[in-house]
């Protein structure tokens, strides 16, 4: 695919791994849709992007949970930009005190985001096709035992992705589905594990489970986007840390 002038809609696209998905669609030719809740962080990075290309960016606000508003952040990427060809389904929440919401972002927020782009992008539609990539995690690979329901919600749009990406709904649609797997980055590890799992009773399964595993940089996953994005066979869910090239998740 090329990227220039590829219009991308990132949702949690103010922060973390969706402001670093932003940053580097726009560096390499995209026009961007920033959707977020957060509109004080997308309002800043609309305005460090519109430095260099003013009419290539905006920002819309939008909860993953709110269907209408996550409807309306598409009408307006396509009013605005010129359309929809890639939709980064980014938003996630990492906490497992908070399982109803995470849940809701996590996985609901991915259907909502994979039906919307559906709609709008597929050839069945009369849309122009394109492709989705949803927010995994190395948790879709080896369990995070000590954030059982975020684990099920990662594990959850691997599934997904592997359905919605498989040749039969690509053929229907023109859309292709794959999954970036991220192992955590320093600020997903950082701070009071007691304040992210369910019982302090799993605080050494915490410990457990992080022990080997390095943070990943937030350059390791713009590189691991634009590969995906160019190259991954639709269906498929890639495994991102920085001790190895970017690799395919088995999950048969």
């Amino acid at each position: 695919m090329d990227l220039k002038g590829k219009v991308a809609l990132v949702t949690g696209g103010a922060s973390g791994h969706g402001r670093e998905y932003c940053k580097e669609l726009f560096k390499h030719g995209c026009k961007v849709a920033i959707c977020d809740i957060n509109t004080d962080a997308g309002e800043e990075l609309l305005h460090q992007l519109s430095k260099n290309g003013k009419d290539r960016v905006i920002f819309v606000p939008c909860d993953v949970t709110d269907y209408l508003q996550f409807e309306e952040a598409f009408q307006a990427t396509i009013s605005q930009l010129g359309g929809v060809d890639i939709v980064i389904n980014n938003a996630s929440v990492m906490n497992d005190r908070l399982w109803e919401l995470e849940v809701d972002v996590n996985l609901n927020g991915v259907i909502r985001g994979l039906l919307l782009a559906f709609r709008f992008l597929g050839k069945d539609r009369g849309g122009p096709g394109g492709i989705v990539v949803n927010a995994g995690s190395s948790c879709s690979r080896t369990p995070l035992v000590s954030l059982p329901v975020y684990t099920a919600t990662k594990q959850a749009v691997a599934a997904l992705t592997r359905c919605y990406g498989d040749p039969y709904h690509v053929k229907l649609t023109g859309i292709k589905v794959v999954s970036l797997c991220p192992t955590p980055t320093e600020a997903e590890m950082s701070g009071d594990p007691r304040k992210r799992i369910l019982s302090g009773e799993y605080e050494q399964a915490w410990l457990r489970d992080t022990a080997s595993s390095a943070p990943v940089t937030y350059d390791k996953l713009g590189r691991a986007l634009l590969e995906v994005l160019q190259n991954a066979k639709s269906g498929t869910s890639w495994l991102v840390s920085n001790d190895y090239p970017i690799k395919e998740i088995s999950l048969s």
